[in-house]
């Protein structure tokens, strides 16, 4: 039964929940929630036809990194004022895209040389087609155009400090509304691997404001509890699109928490082997990076812990839904591997990821354990979408009976 009557996502003030979706940094392992995504909007279409999209079911959308440019996908609009892309069409992208923005070194002799050279010399990859991709993609859109609001995290290498991105502030403040593909280019800057980003933006009265920015994962690889938090100032500051409850009533959200997936790294190193590392052992070692491994899974993992301890106390750990895999192997758990043969790869660990039992993280050991009666992810998401299905509903018809 379609349900097309309003366009977008009516504000939350006219409903019962608040709902969020957040998607992790990860690169080419984009894929792995674009896998996810797809089916979501294929369930949400099933329920309310096949012009719905993910952009009219959301509050808020955050992504850092890679999750920061299919935050853009989904809330561009396009010339008629949908979203850019389907979810159904980011793991094309990505697939006729990625190996272009991470081209594959040459193999032979001196390949390993090469490699070491340009890692001494300047990021693994130059980012001018990441960059002249995004730019021809999003133009002039700015970040207050979005079809939903966003949160997308980055970091300020001049200030040392993150600088998150959201349409609330942007919408107040014309100096933090810059161009959408500047964040993009700014939120997915990983270090050793692409270019930090500067821009500049400017307000009516003249005033500037100069960013120096690199990758949000290294403030927030997972934006759910940032986007969490920016919603809870705009309840305290009483924003009008908010229904009346208290900034800490988390009781209230429905949240969707997308990870890119992670290795099964446990046990690979140890303290002996790190205390002898310098600047280079923590930076490459056995095909891996563990200084960037290490703050982007701590990042990941200490938000899905915080957030599913606060929704079990809360007695709602029914409206939060963490997906994620961390059995990944070989190529697959890289950010940057763009092979067609890898990328494929990604594409099954997301379909099987759909058929995996619901998990949540042990706040002790950091473990991934079922949670009982969860049931499968694939399951999981049925019901999700019947939840935001009803509550867009909900809001659409209070909406035309006030006009």
């Amino acid at each position: 039964m379609a349900c097309s009557c309003v366009v977008g996502c009516p504000p939350p003030v006219l409903g019962n929940i608040v709902t969020l979706l957040g998607i992790d940094g990860g690169g080419v392992r984009g894929i792995i929630p674009g896998t996810i995504l797809a089916f979501l909007e294929s369930k949400l279409q099933e329920l309310d036809g096949g012009d719905a999209r993910i952009a009219d079911y959301f509050d808020v959308i955050a992504g850092t990194s890679t999750g920061g440019l299919v935050t853009a996908m989904l809330t561009t609009p396009d010339k008629d004022g949908r979203p850019l892309f389907a979810a159904k069409d980011i793991v094309n992208f990505y697939i006729e895209h990625t190996p272009k923005i991470f081209p594959q070194d040459s193999k032979g002799p001196f390949a390993k040389i090469k490699r070491l050279f340009k890692i001494f010399n300047g990021p693994k990859y130059n980012g001018k087609y990441l960059h002249s991709l995004v730019r021809e993609l999003l133009g002039e859109t700015r970040l207050t155009q979005t079809l939903t609001q966003v949160v997308i995290p980055t970091f300020d290498i001049n200030l040392l400090h993150p600088t998150i991105f959201n349409t609330y502030e942007a919408k107040s403040d014309a100096l933090k509304d810059p161009l959408l593909s500047d964040v993009c280019i700014s939120t997915s800057a990983a270090p050793t691997y692409l270019p930090a980003h500067r821009f500049e933006t400017k307000d009516g009265e003249g005033s500037t404001r100069c960013y120096h920015l690199i990758d949000g994962g290294v403030a927030a690889n997972n934006p759910t509890l940032a986007a969490m938090t920016h919603i809870t100032k705009e309840i305290f500051t009483q924003n009008h699109d908010f229904f009346p409850m208290k900034p800490t009533d988390y009781g209230k959200f429905v949240v969707i928490s997308l990870g890119t997936g992670s290795a099964d790294k446990k046990g690979k190193f140890d303290a002996g082997m790190a205390a002898k590392w310098g600047v280079l052992g923590w930076l490459i070692k056995d095909g891996n990076t563990p200084l960037i491994d290490s703050f982007s899974q701590a990042s990941s993992d200490m938000v899905d812990i915080h957030s599913s301890v606060l929704f079990q106390v809360l007695r709602s750990q029914m409206n939060y839904l963490r997906i994620q895999d961390v059995t990944l192997e070989g190529n697959t758990s890289s950010v940057d591997i763009s092979t067609q043969e890898n990328l494929r790869s990604l594409v099954r660990i997301g379909e099987k990821l759909l058929k995996r039992p619901v998990c949540s993280a042990n706040m002790e050991t950091g473990l991934f354990q079922h949670v009982e009666g969860g049931g499968s992810n694939e399951e999981a998401l049925l019901v999700f979408a019947k939840i935001l299905s009803e509550e867009r509903r909900f809001r659409q018809s209070k909406l035309l009976r006030s006009t």
